[in-house]
């Protein structure tokens, strides 16, 4: 197989079933149609999941563990994709045993992030969680200064977010993630088969803490939380 006939998708909502695929960012590809199974890719396309519904749970705990006073938690979702729904519903499943009332932000445009979590910091309380879509993306700086002027603590899902100003961050470290598609490029490159080679998931994260931020919100960061921390940003 020439090199040039090898093709790898990081983020792509269409595949090619012509060549050989290696994904990256999905969170869900036997819902989207990449593949039969985790296990058992059975076709073109192999690859990484960036993300795995029950990670959303961690940042509820971290959320309560950085912020004690916090009972209401928003959490802006896309609802038009799989990963959204997937993974409010993990955080709807452990808000009840840590005492948390949720509530959904499901915004088509910026200007409805602006509005719900306007209205939504009108009572007291309240924190902040992003789920991964492109418009939590695009739109990281103004998700970021919303907090910031609500007075609203904030679990993000990439370092980006508290490398930006937000509060903490926790996801997978996403060069790992190149690091290993790059080894199934090169194993298909050599004679093996994405049909073969089953679906992984991220095994390295990266828990990434803005104190500089937790004191502007009047926060004191936990020396537990600190300790287990990669990197702590002043």
């Amino acid at each position: 197989m020439r090199r040039r006939e090898f093709m790898t998708l990081v983020g792509s909502t269409a595949a090619c079933w012509t060549v050989p695929v290696v994904f990256m960012n999905v969170v869900d590809p036997v819902g989207a149609g990449f593949v039969d199974s985790l296990a058992r890719p059975g076709g073109n396309a192999t690859g990484f999941v960036s993300f795995e519904y029950g990670l959303s749970v961690k940042w509820l705990e971290l959320l309560k563990e950085i912020a004690l006073r916090v009972t209401r938690v928003a959490v802006i979702r896309d609802p038009a994709i799989s990963d959204g729904i997937g993974m409010f519903g993990a955080i709807q499943g452990a808000a009840a045993s840590l005492g948390l009332e949720l509530i959904a932000v499901s915004p088509h445009e910026v200007s409805e992030v602006e509005r719900a979590i306007a209205a939504f910091a009108r009572t007291p309380n309240g924190g902040l969680i992003t789920t991964p879509s492109p418009l939590t993306i695009i739109h990281r700086d103004l998700i970021i200064g919303l907090a910031a002027k609500h007075k609203l603590p904030a679990v993000y899902h990439r370092r980006a977010f508290p490398a930006s100003g937000g509060l903490i961050s926790y996801g997978p470290d996403v060069i790992d993630l190149f690091r290993r598609a790059a080894g199934y490029v090169d194993r298909i490159l050599k004679g093996e088969k994405p049909a073969d080679l089953p679906v992984q998931a991220p095994n390295k994260y990266e828990l990434v803490v803005n104190r500089k931020t937790a004191k502007a919100l009047g926060l004191t960061v936990p020396p537990s939380l600190l300790a287990r921390a990669d990197e702590v940003i002043e």
